[in-house]
């Protein structure tokens, strides 16, 4: 900015704000805001458009890791669905990809999610719940019959097993003469973000960091299109994060991950193409596309400068978004239809390449057929109605949106070099670090709500007497668990136990050496083994991480 204009601006601005304090004295405004009233050029002073922005498909993909963006191809639509038996949850899939859907997302029930049959005694009441059961390959065929697994991208919620689950699919697709080199998709695989944020983990840090490892090396060489790990962003920020420490805390999971994959010996442009994210997508439009935005060159200037990725597909971040369950809410539900709307908004103003959004009555039960399509509807009309798609980034050069993302880069980048400085994403959480930081924030948000510092509207602002599950919702079925029990059953009886015995031999002896375990994990899902059974023979030479991190 030329100096005359400079002092003209600032001349122009200090009026204005003569002007808004007499404005305040007459009316004050009507809550305290973290933002300036306006923005101008000042704030962006210095602003140098080739470091900061750059070209979309270009370093440091700010504007976005594709070229043309929506314009050639649009983001992967999916809902994330699983519920009940593989049976019921496949004939939700059909339906959901008769309504357009291009993408598969798995929810997986929690005894699988902790590497538990159906039929164990912990598993009692939870099966089929919260996601579909899957004990077996056979579950996991029934899971995609008549599915073509060559023409979709399956993303799969799935961390402590993640490695048996991903061999599940690879044995599945095998079965349909579908090569390895042919499969996309992800496996969520991010195993620190547990020890935080959800709680499913099975073997304690170290052994879980080999079985990523190993997947890592094992898809970089099988299965190049798959996304070996999808960084959970997403989860640390619905447990409570801000969307800084969002960013912060899963970049530095990630780099724990890099830094764990180097030391064994492979070479980051061979396995960080692999590594793709999930991230939340909240209510503050402004704050998400910054969040989006500030990541993407946060993360690419990592992978440059930190690790020496050279390959592109190596420094740039890809995002799967999942719009925030946690911001739902119970009360008048039909306002969620709003929330997810303008939530799925900011996601797809930001740049990212695949999307789940949450079905309005998820704050209630499983979604009804009726609301899992609205929610895929309200992709497709943002995508196909909107006009937003038709150019790239179209919010870039808003003073307040570019200022906002580089406070956001700022602050993120601050958050990770003091991780490193406590040793790492491991030590910060040892010592409750990133828990205590999370636990602060979502405190201060929910005291915000109860002191009206923050409205939700139906909650503490236009708030009405209708009770609340009037409506219609999927109710779980509790006989779920005995026919799944049953299923199983007969798949023991029926298999070569003889097989299945010497798998799980093998399997052991490899964890008790340093082989990639991948290929004797592949070998018992095809010889019938259990999910429980192969995670109890790891557990036995891994041990199980407890929650007072006992085992760390």
């Amino acid at each position: 900015m030329r100096m005359e204009d400079k002092v003209i601006l600032e001349a122009g601005l200090n009026e204005y704000d003569a002007i808004v304090q007499k404005a305040i004295a007459k009316a004050p405004e009507r809550k305290k805001f973290d933002v300036k009233p306006v923005y101008t050029p000042l704030d962006t002073e210095g602003f140098d458009y080739c470091e900061k922005l750059g070209f979309p498909g270009e370093f440091p993909y700010t504007r976005g890791v594709q070229p043309t963006m929506y314009r050639g191809r649009l983001w992967t639509m999916r809902a994330y669905a699983g519920f009940s038996t593989a049976e019921e949850t496949n004939a939700r899939y059909k339906m959901l990809l008769e309504a357009g859907q291009t993408g598969l997302s798995v929810a997986m029930d929690l005894p699988t999610q902790v590497g538990l049959d159906s039929d164990n005694e912990l598993s009692h009441g939870e099966v089929g719940k919260v996601g579909v059961a899957i004990d077996s390959l056979a579950d996991m065929e029934q899971l995609f019959e008549g599915i073509d697994l060559s023409k979709v991208s399956t993303s799969m919620t799935i961390n402590g097993p993640a490695a048996v689950l991903l061999a599940m699919y690879v044995a599945v697709a095998e079965k349909q003469g579908v090569a390895p080199e042919q499969l996309r998709g992800t496996i969520q695989n991010d195993i620190l973000k547990e020890y935080i944020a959800r709680g499913t983990y099975i073997f304690p840090p170290r052994p879980s960091m080999r079985l990523i490892n190993d997947t890592f090396e094992y898809c970089s060489k099988s299965i190049p299109k798959w996304n070996t790990i999808s960084v959970g962003a997403y989860h640390i920020r619905e447990a409570g994060a801000s969307c800084v420490q969002e960013i912060a805390f899963a970049f530095s999971n990630a780099i724990a991950y890099i830094e764990a994959a180097i030391k064994s010996g492979q070479k980051v442009d061979d396995f960080a193409p692999g590594i793709s994210w999930i991230f939340t997508a909240g209510l503050n439009l402004f704050e998400e596309v910054a969040k989006f935005r500030a990541a993407r060159r946060l993360w690419a200037r990592i992978m440059k400068e930190r690790f020496g990725a050279t390959v592109p597909k190596a420094q740039m971040l890809r995002v799967h978004v999942h719009t925030a369950g946690s911001v739902l809410t119970a009360q008048q539900p039909h306002n969620n239809i709003v929330r997810v709307t303008w939530q799925a908004l900011a996601a797809m103003l930001s740049g990212i390449q695949s999307m789940a959004t949450c079905a309005y009555d998820e704050a209630i039960a499983i979604p009804t057929e009726e609301s899992a399509v609205l929610a895929l509807r309200t992709q497709q009309m943002l995508a196909y109605e909107s006009g937003c798609t038709d150019t790239i980034d179209p919010l870039a050069g808003s003073y307040y949106v570019e200022t906002l993302t580089d406070k956001m880069e700022k602050e993120a980048y601050e958050y990770i070099k003091k991780i490193d400085g406590m040793g790492g994403a491991v030590a910060a959480i040892e010592n409750g670090y990133m828990q205590a930081e999370m636990a602060t924030n979502a405190v201060n948000y929910q005291y915000s709500i109860e002191k009206k510092e923050i409205t939700v509207v139906g909650v503490n602002k236009y708030v009405d007497d209708k009770e609340l599950g009037e409506q219609e919702v999927l109710k779980a079925d509790f006989s779920v668990g005995e026919r799944q029990v049953t299923r199983l059953n007969k798949m023991k009886n029926e298999r070569d136990n003889a097989a299945v015995e010497a798998s799980l031999t093998a399997l052991k002896k490899a964890c008790e050496g340093k082989e990639n375990l991948m290929p004797f994990i592949i070998t018992a899902v095809k010889d019938y083994a259990t999910l429980g059974e192969i995670c109890g023979t790891m557990k036995e030479v891994f041990g199980e991480y407890r929650q007072d991190g006992s085992n760390f």
